[in-house]
């Protein structure tokens, strides 16, 4: 089981998102635990503040060190004077972190918990960042209000992983940059719609065929639209040949 607990100002946000589809069937089948914890619980003082001004001004307001620092020690249950102190994942959702793409997400469902931490405002004092979070996330170069959106994105696509999350077992592994490549297309009934049909290769019945098909328009389709993914990517000489016919053509 993979557990997630996340860190929010905001956890009714999260209500619905994680009640269907794929991430509610994981946690139902005891796949996932995800648990949400209010970082206005863990404010000191009557008024629970979790934020205020930044030192030598500027605009906006800071999320104060305290109260993030108190609801990861109470998940770890130990004090944490410092990075030394914190042995599984503690990651801030943040625009300034380490882009979040297929290979991370196959990285974190390798681990048993993951604290995932909810950014808002002008971001986090610096020493959450240097002295307690062990990884920063970022899940592309645009800024949102707040981490929660990046933090769902993170738990449904590590979700997706597990095995045993899917209905196809191999579903997963068919994914879009999984192999590095896009995905191929998809069809399915009726087999002609308003004088669109089906290719031939699908309706053939023959399943060398098939994937033959199928692994030349993935090729293709990422050659047109993510070529820079190419790169990456282990080419049989038959890609590299159907790869030099397409540059060949334009």
């Amino acid at each position: 089981m993979l557990r997630f607990d996340i860190l929010t100002l905001f956890p009714g946000l999260f209500c619905g998102v994680f009640e269907e589809s794929i991430v509610r069937r994981a946690v139902d089948a005891g796949l996932v635990e995800l648990n949400l914890h209010n970082i206005r619980d863990h404010a000191p003082g009557k008024h629970h503040v979790t934020d205020d001004t930044p030192y030598a001004g500027g605009g906006g307001m800071v999320m104060k060190p305290e109260p993030i620092w108190l609801a990861v020690e109470a998940l770890l249950g130990h004090e944490v004077m410092g990075p030394a102190d914190v042995d599984q994942p503690v990651i801030l959702l943040t625009p300034q972190g380490r882009r979040f793409d297929q290979r991370v997400a196959v990285e974190l469902a390798q681990k048993p918990r993951l604290i995932l931490i909810c950014g808002r405002y002008e971001g986090f004092d610096e020493r959450v960042r240097a002295h307690l979070a062990n990884d920063e996330i970022s899940i592309g170069d645009f800024v949102l209000s707040g981490g929660e959106i990046p933090a769902m994105a993170v738990v449904e696509a590590v979700t997706r992983l597990l095995p045993g999350a899917l209905g196809d077992p191999m579903g997963a592994l068919k994914d879009s940059y999984t192999s590095g490549l896009l995905e191929y297309p998809h069809y399915t009934r009726p087999p002609v719609w308003r004088g669109y049909g089906v290719p031939e290769a699908l309706l053939s019945g023959h399943h060398a065929e098939v994937e033959r098909w199928r692994r030349q328009q993935a090729l293709l389709r990422t050659w047109q639209r993510r070529p820079d993914l190419l790169a990456g990517v282990e080419l049989s000489d038959a890609d590299r040949e159907f790869l030099r016919r397409l540059g060949a053509e334009v």
